[in-house]
């Protein structure tokens, strides 16, 4: 026999529509040596190759399931919006989300005549009927796993889940053939899976307004940046909390992909893309709908399912409002090696360097603006600097946090002495509100007595007075804080940041609930006008107790600002305001 089947697995027991099943298969040869690679009909081993069906089982399920948490099965029907619900936490949160969603964009309140509230009830309980004899069903063992006939939906090796495969059960069939003859060489290997769910969607949140644009400029353009969890980091073991399905890349990555296509930002700061990941997907499909990108990893690498990859920090702009002009790299490792030949002795600098160098990067582009109105310019370009980090996140290392923002700092001045450019410096800098790197960041200094200046064991932070910039930076998210808008979306998101107007948090898992992400802007060139809503730390642990979870695919939350062009302009006095 040429070839032997030895092994057949998938990459997730739950489908979920929309997500790939890849499947794991190991082949042996004659000649007793093993291998992955697929040996397909194009390029047969001996004669012979290894084919792939997958089939539907044609028996479905008629189950109604939580339109929020797919996995759970529905209790509640809300026959306004047609939505399931697994329990009373979960339709009540939801019919808040989607009525303050539905005030945001405009829309009327639904109505529905008594035939179709009826119908809608009807559905309802004839799906939990079917349920409830399933499960009676599932009971006798002569009718367990009994799902035949099958029904052949594709002979691809990968298959992407369908929404007509919602409620049945899906198999793989592995087995090798003969090239001539197409038969048989064995019995196929099958992979059944769970029934198939429909996929969570996203959460839904809105851009509020908290200023009207005061310039003569009418146009504006959004910011945001999001880390998205490289794949390397995530776990069952870190996120034990966690439905397996709904940490598997294979769905994460789509879920991620339909929340930031949702949020339609012009600049798009990430963090933690995985340099394979950036090359086979975000690069591509976020071409799709209309981005350029450039990206930068860490400067190591580890070795992960088969190959060498790290994270790293990735920026994507609308090619319809931004050309790139010129991009700066900056590696922290490389800032380490010159700043250690100033210490004297040779141990001294391998300890040193053992401490700085953690193979963070940061990312920064120079941007030309496309659709200003050139009148307004005198004939100058409108060039926008943005830069992308993402800062160590040792606990023990606030010392090595501090230097390396510092470092990005330095490298902005340059940029900033070179030419008159408005600046946004985006990032995971893993620094709460009041550290040491979030004062230099916001304060332009850090005071000479912050306890962290204590911990500083090869004197890379002396004097503390070096410790300054003088680019005019101001955290987005505090102008919540200042003179905005009157609105009840603008009270509500009061409610979620703390007293310096900082987000409550921006990552909450079991373990932390902090802010760590940031949007920075010099406020002599950039104005918010608007902030994209922060949720609350309720909604965020509902069902699942953390982040990540089957709705909100990273330990983060993205953060997303509207700018103008130049500074805020009060009417009444005819001048800039700083807000």
């Amino acid at each position: 026999m040429s070839l032997t089947v030895t092994r057949a697995t998938l990459n997730t027991e739950t489908p979920i529509v929309g997500v790939e099943l890849a499947p794991y298969v190991v082949t042996r040869k004659s000649d007793g040596t093993s291998t992955t690679e697929d040996i397909n009909k194009e390029n047969p081993h001996e004669g012979q190759y290894v084919r792939y069906r997958w089939f539907r089982s044609g028996k479905k399920v008629k189950m109604s399931v939580c339109s929020v948490h797919p996995a759970e099965n529905a209790t509640l029907l809300n026959i306004a919006t047609r939505t399931y619900h697994c329990d009373s936490e979960c339709f009540k949160h939801s019919w808040r989300e989607w009525n303050r969603n539905r005030i945001a964009n405009g829309e009327p309140f639904p109505t529905s005549t008594a035939a179709e509230r009826r119908a809608a009830r009807d559905d309802a309980e004839l799906g939990w009927k079917a349920h409830k004899a399933e499960k009676a069903e599932e009971t006798k063992p002569e009718e367990k796993k009994k799902v035949e006939p099958w029904i052949e939906v594709s002979a691809t090796r990968n298959y992407t889940v369908q929404a007509d495969d919602v409620g049945h059960v899906l198999k793989l069939e592995v087995v090798p053939v003969d090239a001539r003859s197409g038969g048989e060489a064995m019995q196929p290997q099958n992979v059944i899976t769970g029934r198939v769910i429909p996929a969570p969607e996203p959460p839904r949140r809105n851009l509020v307004k908290i200023a009207h644009n005061s310039t003569a400029e009418p146009r504006t353009f959004t910011v945001a940046t999001y880390n998205v969890l490289a794949d390397l980091y995530c776990n069952s073991d870190m996120y034990k909390y966690v439905p397996d399905w709904a940490l598997a890349w294979a769905y994460r990555r789509q879920n991620i992909l339909k929340e930031i296509v949702n949020y339609n930002a012009d600049v798009l700061c990430l963090q933690e893309v995985q340099s394979d990941h950036f090359e086979e997907f975000f690069q591509g499909e976020m071409a799709k709908h209309g981005y350029a990108s450039v990206y930068k990893k860490k400067t190591a690498q580890v070795f992960s399912e088969g190959k060498f990859v790290i994270d790293g920090c990735a920026i994507f702009f609308k090619k319809n409002k931004f050309a790139l002009i010129k991009k700066y790299e900056v590696e922290f490792n490389k800032a380490a090696l010159s700043l250690v030949e100033s210490l004297g002795g040779a141990t001294a600098k391998k300890d040193a360097l053992n401490r700085l160098m953690k193979d963070n990067i940061a990312l920064i582009v120079v941007l030309e603006a496309l659709d200003v109105d050139q009148q307004n310019l005198n004939g100058k370009r409108q060039l926008l600097c943005v830069a992308n980090t993402h800062i160590h996140a040792n606990t023990e290392h606030n010392d090595v946090k501090l230097w390396q923002v510092h470092t990005l700092l330095k490298g902005l001045e340059k940029i900033a002495t070179s030419a008159e450019i408005p600046m946004v410096v985006c990032g995971d800098f893993n620094s709460v509100p009041g550290s040491a790197a979030h004062n230099l960041l916001s304060n332009g200094r850090v005071p000479a007595d912050h306890p962290e200046l204590g911990i500083d064991p090869f004197g890379i932070l002396q004097p503390s007075a070096k410790l300054s910039h003088p680019l005019p930076l101001v955290s987005a998210y505090t102008n919540l804080h200042k003179p905005c808008l009157d609105s009840e979306a603008l009270e509500r998101q009061r409610n979620r940041v703390d007293v310096i107007g900082e987000p409550i948090f921006t990552n909450c898992t079991k373990d932390f609930h902090g802010a760590l992400d940031y949007i920075f802007y010099t406020d002599d060139a950039l104005a918010p006008v608007s902030l994209l809503e922060l949720p609350s730390e309720r909604e965020v642990r509902a069902k699942y107790g953390g982040l990540p979870n089957t709705q909100w695919s990273s330990d983060h939350v993205s953060l997303m600002t509207e700018f103008q062009w130049g500074a805020r302009i009060d009417p009444s006095m005819g001048q800039h305001r700083y807000m």
